[in-house]
C-alpha cells in the first residue's frame, strides 16, 4: 500500500493497531488467571478486530482496488503494516500483558474522543462506536494497574518491570507521520501530539495510586507507524496470516 493516498495510510494504521493488539490478546484465550478474566480479555480481543474491520472495511472503499477487509489483514507484508510498535509486543506475564493494554487504551480513548470531531464523517462514526468499548477497555486495565501494582510485593514488581519494559515505546503514539499531519491540516485526523498531555495526566494518575512509577528514561522506540517493525511482529503475522496464505481464496 503507498503513502500516496494519507487517508487510506491513516485508516490503515488505526485497523493495524486494532487488529494486532486484538490477536495478542486472543492469545490469552483459555489462559487467563482467572475464568471471569479470561473471558472478559478476550471479549476486549473482538472488541478490538470489531474495530479492526470497521476500519479496513473503510480502507478498502478508499483504496478502490479491489481490497477487502480480509486481504488487508491477510495479504500485505510485515513492512505494509503500520501499527505501533507497542501493540506487537510479546504478551509475557500477565502484568505485562495487562501494562501494555493500559498504555494503549489511553492513547486510544482520547483519540477516538478527538475523532468525533473529524471531518469525515465515517471516520467520526467508527470513533463513535469504538470510543464506547475502549472507555471499558481503559477502566478495565486500569482497575488492573492498581490492584496489581499495589497489591502483594510479587505483583507490584512484575507491574513495575512491566512498566518499565514498555515505556520505551510509548513515545512513538504521539510522534506524528506525515499521513497523521496531513490530515490533521483538514480537520480529518488530529496531531498526536495534542493528545500527549491528557494521555500523561491520565497515566499519571492511575500509576500513582497503583504506587508505580513512570521510568525516567526519556528515549523512546519508533519506526511502526512507517513500516519499521520489531521482529515480534513477523512472528505475529506469520501465525495469523498461515491459513490464507497456505490456501488461498480457501472458502468455509
Amino acid at each position: 500500500m503507498s503513502n500516496a493516498n494519507p487517508l487510506l495510510t491513516y485508516l490503515l494504521h488505526l485497523a493495524d493497531n486494532a487488529l494486532v493488539l486484538g490477536h495478542r490478546n486472543s492469545e490469552w484465550t483459555g489462559h487467563g488467571p482467572i475464568l471471569e478474566q479470561d473471558i472478559a480479555f478476550s471479549n476486549i480481543a473482538l472488541d478490538l478486530v470489531g474495530q479492526a474491520r470497521n476500519l479496513y472495511q473503510y480502507a478498502a472503499e478508499t483504496a478502490a482496488d479491489g481490497s477487502t477487509e480480509d486481504s488487508l489483514a491477510y495479504l500485505r507484508d510485515t513492512r505494509e503494516f503500520k501499527n505501533c510498535l507497542l501493540v506487537e509486543q510479546a504478551n509475557g506475564d500477565w502484568g505485562n500483558t495487562v501494562t501494555r493494554q493500559f498504555f494503549f487504551s489511553a492513547y486510544q480513548y482520547y483519540l477516538y474522543q478527538s475523532l468525533l470531531q473529524s471531518l469525515d464523517q465515517q471516520l467520526a462514526a467508527i470513533a463513535e462506536k469504538s470510543l464506547k468499548e475502549v472507555a471499558y477497555h481503559l477502566r478495565w486495565s486500569s482497575e488492573w494497574m492498581i490492584r496489581l501494582g499495589d497489591g502483594t510485593n510479587e505483583s507490584h514488581l512484575r507491574m513495575q518491570s512491566a512498566v518499565d519494559r514498555l515505556w520505551t515505546y510509548t513515545g512513538e503514539l504521539f510522534c506524528g507521520a506525515d499521513y497523521e499531519l496531513a490530515l490533521a491540516i483538514n480537520q480529518i485526523a488530529i496531531d498526536p501530539a495534542a493528545l500527549k498531555q491528557l494521555y500523561h495526566n491520565k497515566i499519571t494518575q492511575v500509576l500513582t495510586e497503583a504506587t508505580l512509577t513512570i521510568p525516567a528514561n526519556a528515549w523512546m522506540q519508533s519506526g511502526g507507524k512507517t513500516g519499521l517493525h520489531s521482529e515480534q511482529l513477523g512472528y505475529l503475522l506469520a501465525e495469523m496470516q498461515f491459513l490464507q496464505r497456505a490456501y488461498p481464496d480457501a472458502s468455509w
